[in-house]
């Protein structure tokens, strides 16, 4: 079992930077694959990025490559998401979430999930 906080949401202005947290408790937390995940209103929920287990490999979906960077510490159980040159189209509730395969990136493929975190970037 794994249990996933986030934090670090908020408001922010267009070209403006955050850095999304998720904290997971359990001992086997480095055994797992983490996704980044956002859901607009009234769209379903998409992929953003994710990293292995062992931290060789991440993958990001298009609209987010160069702008965002997924990175883990397995030492403090802890998954981040530092993005960058924010754009209004960024906003959405972003969840972060956990696996035991390789990278994955449909929101069915994954075990456990967060409560999520509100980001809003203003034009």
């Amino acid at each position: 079992q794994v249990q996933l906080v986030e934090s670090g949401g908020g408001l922010v202005q267009a070209g403006g930077s955050l850095r999304l947290s998720c904290a997971a408790s359990g001992r086997t937390f480095s055994s797992y694959t983490m996704g980044w995940f956002r859901q607009a209103p009234g769209k379903e929920r998409e992929f953003v990025a994710a990293i292995s287990w062992k931290v060789t490999a991440t993958y990001y979906t298009d609209s987010v490559k160069g702008r965002f960077t997924i990175s883990r510490d397995n030492a403090k159980n802890t998954v981040y998401l530092q993005m960058n040159s924010l754009k209004p189209e960024d906003t959405a509730v972003y969840y972060c979430a956990a696996q035991k395969n390789l990278l994955r990136t449909g929101p069915s493929e994954y075990d456990y999930w967060g409560q999520g975190t509100q980001v809003t970037v203003s034009s």
